[in-house]
């Protein structure tokens, strides 16, 4: 019975809800950074129970990943419609723990590559936004204002499918002023790049 239900396939739902007992297990102290950032990804990836099941072996298990019981008869699926908002090309997937490593280790410099590459794949991508250029410019001149917007442009993915926006402009407020928290950014970098990262795999990134 056990085998049987390892091969049974989850929905969004509960892939969303593991994802969540994770973040809950990072906020815990259960999990480092890493940890974290690399079991995010397996669950947004798990195609069976049995995958969700391998991302909480050493952790508590998470009520929704039990296979849910048919109490209507089973209809096929309607015809498939693709979610994708966008356009043009899908960006990159970009590992919240590496980025910042290479912030740390060019001391800080990696934040205009990083924010280059984003806004970039974002503008070529939907069409909208300010785009590779100017916010590198922006973030010369007014890099306080950079965490606003790229916040603002992740959640703008969202809703242009009618999703709720993980992250918002307002999530800018753990950059600054929550710098005097010293662990704002942090909050604030793993926040909006984790919710780039479920974008570009939603649209097929990996």
């Amino acid at each position: 019975m056990a085998e049987e239900r390892e091969r049974l396939r989850v929905s969004d739902a509960e892939r969303q809800a593991a994802a969540f007992s994770l973040g809950t297990a990072f906020q815990d102290g259960r999990l480092d950074l890493l940890e974290y950032d690399t079991r995010l990804a397996g669950a947004y990836g798990a195609v069976t129970y049995g995958d969700l099941d391998r991302l909480f072996a050493d952790l508590p298990r998470p009520a929704t990943l039990a296979p849910p019981q048919p109490q209507y008869p089973v209809y096929p699926p309607p015809r498939f419609v693709p979610m994708s908002s966008g356009r043009g090309p899908v960006g990159q997937v970009r590992g919240t723990a590496l980025q910042i490593l290479l912030f740390v280790v060019t001391f800080g410099i990696w934040a205009f590559v990083y924010l280059f590459q984003s806004h970039d794949e974002m503008k070529r991508h939907t069409g909208d936004g300010i785009g590779g250029v100017m916010a590198l410019v922006v973030s010369l001149f007014a890099y306080m204002a950079s965490p606003y917007l790229l916040s603002h442009e992740v959640g703008g993915l969202y809703q242009r499918r009618g999703q709720r926006q993980p992250v918002s402009a307002l999530t800018g407020l753990w950059f600054f002023p929550g710098i005097f928290l010293l662990v704002g950014p942090l909050v604030w970098f793993v926040l909006t790049n984790n919710a780039l990262n479920r974008y570009w795999r939603s649209e097929g990134a990996r």
